[in-house]
């Protein structure tokens, strides 16, 4: 099964209060070159985080795919997570094993071949 989730954060830098989704939080982070900002190992298939709007404050969300899911869970009772983000925990298993992901929501799951 194909599942796209999206993952949220707090922001971990301060922001000013003007910005809106998707700018830069300074300009310095948008004119350095890309190994000195990023350094030498550069991973290009890591998930980006990208900055949204939710209850009018801005925070961090990110878009993960898995292929070859055999079971998405919620746990019934959650006591994990943080309230002020949008989502909550979600478990993501495949090939034996399970991989837990915070303040997340499933956007899709399909199964490319149904029994």
């Amino acid at each position: 099964m194909l599942v796209h989730l999206h993952q949220y954060a707090h922001e971990e830098l301060q922001y000013d209060d003007n910005r809106t989704a998707g700018e830069a939080q300074t300009e310095e982070g948008v004119d350095r070159d890309p190994e000195s900002y990023f350094g030498e190992e550069l991973d290009l298939d890591a998930a980006t985080w990208e900055t949204v709007e939710y209850n009018d404050a801005p925070v961090q969300r990110r878009e993960l795919v898995f292929d070859d899911v055999t079971a998405v869970s919620r746990p019934a009772d959650p006591e994990t997570g943080d309230p002020s983000l949008p989502g909550g925990p979600l478990q993501v298993r495949r090939s034996g094993s399970v991989e837990e992901f915070e303040n997340s929501h499933v956007v899709e799951a399909e199964d490319p071949t149904p029994d």
